[in-house]
């Protein structure tokens, strides 16, 4: 009898695991150890998509004003108010970098410089730059030295209007305030997390349009300035086919607008028609000299 006694015990705790298994896989994962959930570090290890960086955004103030009597350093070191830099004739097109960045504000400036290549709009005719870094620490011979490169990329003259200024932290962050440009500083890897935009100023120093993201369609842009001018700059063309797209705040492209197409349609056979009866007009006169 003992010698059944070993036996007896193992199936009867083989017994007890099958069922307390078959307990456990029955019980709600709110039940199990830790409430069912993932730890988030795991998800966000496991995720394609790095964790959301707190402080970094677009706040659009569309309509707003730029601090115009902020202060700042330009490429020669002088001290210039931001508002004597705007043209007051053409649009802006305004940048937020800074010059240490290890990747994204050159993505953000390479993409920027070669759509101004392609948009059949003269820097300094139609449009101008200006572009300002974020970082109190860096220089005036920094902006020189990058203001030097872009344009030389751009075959540019280096009088060409486009202007890299550098300045206090107060000044900055008045500036990216009114922009609604939010970034941070992160002292663990010594640099700024911000987000990648260009934004469309008008001749006269308000926020027109937003541009977001390192790669930036060519209409975009040129419609972009074309409205920020209010038809001041570009082609009689160039104001004919501005009237036939609108700005799409859901997408943020300018789509095709039908009721501007029709318009002009409505326009082109009027102008047509006046075309005709001007001309059998004059023909009657002359019929009626020579009789």
């Amino acid at each position: 009898m003992p010698s059944f006694l070993p036996h007896t015990s193992a199936r009867a705790a083989g017994l007890f695991a099958a069922v307390a298994l078959v307990l456990a896989s029955a019980m709600p994962a709110s039940a199990l150890p830790g409430g069912g959930r993932t730890p988030r570090a795991i998800v966000e290890a496991d995720s394609d998509l790095p964790p959301p960086v707190t402080g970094v955004d677009v706040e659009e103030h569309l309509g707003a004003p730029l601090p115009l009597e902020t202060r700042f350093l330009d490429s020669s070191g002088e001290e210039v108010r931001l508002g004597t830099l705007l043209s007051k004739t053409r649009p802006t097109l305004l940048t937020l970098v800074y010059y240490e960045c290890p990747m994204l504000c050159s993505l953000v400036i390479n993409e920027q410089v070669r759509v101004m290549r392609e948009l059949g709009l003269e820097l300094g005719k139609d449009y101008e730059a200006l572009t300002i870094s974020i970082d109190p620490k860096d220089t005036p011979g920094q902006s020189s030295e990058r203001r030097r490169k872009y344009l030389q990329s751009m075959g540019r003259p280096e009088t060409a209007p486009w202007h890299f200024l550098t300045g206090t932290d107060e000044n900055i962050r008045k500036l990216a305030d009114a922009v609604g440009f939010k970034y941070t500083y992160d002292p663990s890897t010594k640099q700024y997390a911000h987000p990648a935009v260009v934004t469309v100023l008008t001749p006269e120093g308000s926020i027109s349009r937003y541009l977001y993201g390192t790669s930036f369609d060519r209409q975009n842009v040129k419609l972009a300035l074309l409205e920020a001018a209010g038809g001041r700059v570009g082609t009689s063309v160039d104001r004919i086919v501005m009237s036939c797209f609108k700005y799409d705040t859901a997408t943020r492209r300018y789509g095709f607008y039908i009721f501007g197409f029709i318009r002009l349609g409505s326009l082109a056979v009027f102008g047509a028609l006046a075309t005709m009866l001007i001309y059998f007009w004059r023909r009657e006169l002359k019929k009626g000299a020579t009789t």
